[in-house]
């Protein structure tokens, strides 16, 4: 149950400050990602720039903590290595985030206040995220291999 309230609150506390910056607005991105068509929006800059600080306190906070609060043990991640995988992916998460103006977190905020634009986002990115695990399990699979089902 303390999990479940603390991913509650941080949840809550991450999107009323995606809603309270303006990344929900897809307007507000794509005007802050214009910086030649000269209708430039610099304000997300200092939204981003204030989440450095506070980002680092966190990290210097949970270095001093032998295990996380609410899980047993830290979690490293797997993969450690930048490879076309982890490029291409950026790329076209960040092509995405420039034509829609949306980023996950932002897109999922908007699905939970009924707008359209994040149950389209919601969707497409649900859609996404299928088609690259099958292209991953099939980039894994020796040649001839026949899939189940």
């Amino acid at each position: 149950m303390k999990r479940i309230l603390v991913a509650l609150s941080a949840g809550l506390l991450s999107g009323a400050g995606l809603v309270l910056s303006g990344m929900t607005r897809p307007e507000k991105v794509t005007g802050f990602l214009d910086v030649t068509g000269g209708a430039w929006d610099p304000s997300l800059a200092f939204v981003m720039g204030g989440a450095i600080p506070v980002y680092a306190l966190a990290v210097a906070l949970g270095r001093r903590l032998r295990a996380p609060l609410v899980q047993g043990t830290f979690r490293e991640p797997a993969r450690r290595a930048i490879d076309l995988r982890l490029v291409g992916g950026a790329a076209l998460f960040g092509a995405g985030w420039g034509l829609a103006g949306i980023c996950p977190g932002p897109g999922i905020v908007s699905l939970g206040a009924g707008q359209i634009a994040g149950l389209v986002f919601v969707l497409g990115m649900g859609v996404g995220i299928a088609a690259a695990q099958r292209l991953s399990r099939s980039a894994k699979e020796p040649a001839g291999a026949v899939q189940p089902g």
